[in-house]
């Protein structure tokens, strides 16, 4: 059966910002009246390949069923032998919520007699291979909105049957023209590296890394266990574009490296790629690569792509060719440093030269 065509128009409404200078206020437009179908936005690249010939990300590999469950405020008295995710099955709040709204911390002990506030909310029910990033866009929500709702933390790997309470502004999905959903189905490196990791069942341990290329990882992959604490330089170059405001109201989040075309774009650490591909159109070719510790490294602009996602690479490693792709005129290469879901200053961390 011959495959959808999907337009490159489509692919380059695909963008995520922080390599061009942007306005930290400007969010992409959400008409009050127009509400998302992120589903079917997902069953669109469920195609084998997209423009170019490339897989479909793994982000998009799963389509979200709209299953969000409204709860009301309540009271809960913990009876012997609950657990925190027991009162969320009977309750239909999620057991992270619950946790948040009550400040409790692991281990999460309970006791007889103990009142719990259970928070009111829309709940959707994590089901296999969903992520983060498909759920929110589903609901046409911020992905980062749901990660402070229900306190998530690295590694971001959902669990099948977890509840994610949803911000009040959660619509549910309705159909509007494709051209519209690929607009708005805009993504940044933070949702990439929190909410792309496919939801795994109960005492399923996710992928280790393999430093043999294979073909990609399209279940959740293992984080590093640590970080070096170094970072190098990923390309020589002149610093063309620095990190920080670059005008009134605009700015970069990463460094933009002059660059020989076809120069070796090299791992600044240690890690596992978390995502490798070309589907972004902002940043054309682009390389994530999770290095532990909540460190994230990106790299942008590429021409060709050496790695793949879940391959285990070390300093200093070639992960891309530089080139001009993405929204840039000259060959370069746009890298960023993230700790948790910051972005830092790339000259802080690399060594002097």
């Amino acid at each position: 059966m011959p495959r959808r065509a999907f337009p490159l128009i489509i692919i380059a409404a695909l963008g995520l910002a922080g390599c061009i200078p942007h306005s930290a206020s400007e969010r992409p437009a959400r008409p009050a009246d127009v509400r998302e179908n992120a589903s079917t936005m997902i069953d669109l690249l469920l195609d084998d390949r997209i423009a170019g010939g490339d897989p479909a990300p793994t982000w998009a590999l799963a389509s979200v069923s709209a299953n969000a469950r409204a709860i009301g405020a309540s009271r809960y008295t913990v009876r012997p032998g609950d657990t925190l995710r027991a009162v969320g099955d009977m309750t239909g709040a999620g057991s992270e919520a619950i946790a948040l709204a009550n400040g409790l911390a692991a281990p999460f002990t309970l006791v007889p007699g103990q009142q719990l506030a259970i928070p009111a909310g829309a709940y959707h029910r994590v089901a296999t291979g969903e992520t983060g990033i498909a759920i929110a866009r589903t609901y046409n929500v911020p992905w980062g909105d749901v990660i402070t709702l229900n306190a998530l933390s690295e590694p971001y790997i959902l669990r099948v049957g977890q509840r994610l309470r949803l911000p009040n502004s959660a619509n549910a999905p309705v159909s509007i023209a494709v051209a519209d959903r690929a607009a708005r189905f805009a993504l940044d490196i933070d949702a990439i590296a929190t909410g792309s990791q496919p939801a795994l069942a109960d005492g399923s341990i996710p992928t280790a890394a393999s430093a043999v290329r294979r073909p990609p990882v399209t279940t959740a992959i293992a984080p590093p266990a640590s970080f070096s604490g170094r970072f190098q330089w990923p390309l020589d170059g002149a610093v063309i574009a620095r990190f920080g405001p670059l005008a009134p109201g605009k700015v970069n989040d990463g460094i933009n490296i002059a660059a020989a075309d076809g120069a070796p774009v090299r791992a600044a650490a240690d890690g596992i790629v978390a995502y490798a591909g070309d589907q972004i159109g902002v940043y054309g070719g682009l390389v994530l690569v999770n290095h532990g510790g909540g460190w994230v490294s990106a790299y942008g602009h590429a021409k060709r792509i050496d790695v793949q996602r879940g391959q285990a690479v070390r300093a200093g490693d070639v992960l891309a060719l530089a080139g001009a792709t993405g929204q840039v005129q000259t060959p370069q290469l746009h890298f960023q440093l993230r700790k948790g879901r910051t972005p830092v200053d790339p000259l802080k961390q690399l060594p002097p030269r």
